[in-house]
């Protein structure tokens, strides 16, 4: 997520794209020019989800193959390059009850709520998700 122009991404897209090995990726995902574009703008503050490193630990646990980035490691390099942390309120809890059922996964109900609650740009590659309304956009 970044504010003031306002940018998200969800946290296992972000970290595949931006400085991977600083964050604790092993490899690199694609990065869209547009994102990789907003990500580096130094007008945008960077901002991530504490509900993103929340659904890495879970779906880690179970040991699902596409979340096997370190929440720790990925969490010291966002901090480390400048990301902030936002934190969970009862206000994006609120705001994910008003979201019509267009998407079951609550972890990603929960960062489009608070990209609509906060009035951040929720970067995403997920098809589900871009068909919300609000600031979200598929990159």
């Amino acid at each position: 997520m970044r504010r003031s122009k306002g940018i998200s991404r969800t946290i296992n897209e972000a970290a595949a794209g931006h400085a991977p090995g600083a964050l604790g990726c092993e490899r690199p995902g694609p990065t869209s020019p547009e994102a990789f574009s907003l990500l580096n703008d130094p007008g945008n503050e960077l901002v991530v989800s504490v509900v993103s490193f929340w659904e890495i630990v879970i779906k880690r646990g179970l040991g699902r193959d596409d979340f096997q980035v370190d929440p720790s490691r990925l969490r010291r390099g966002l901090r480390d390059n400048g990301w902030v942390e936002l934190a969970l309120t009862g206000g994006h809890a609120l705001g994910a009850e008003r979201l019509p059922p267009l998407h079951r996964d609550p972890f990603d109900r929960m960062l489009i709520a608070q990209s609509n609650v906060e009035g951040i740009m929720l970067l995403t590659a997920d098809e589900l998700v871009v068909r919300y309304s609000g600031s979200i956009r598929r990159v």
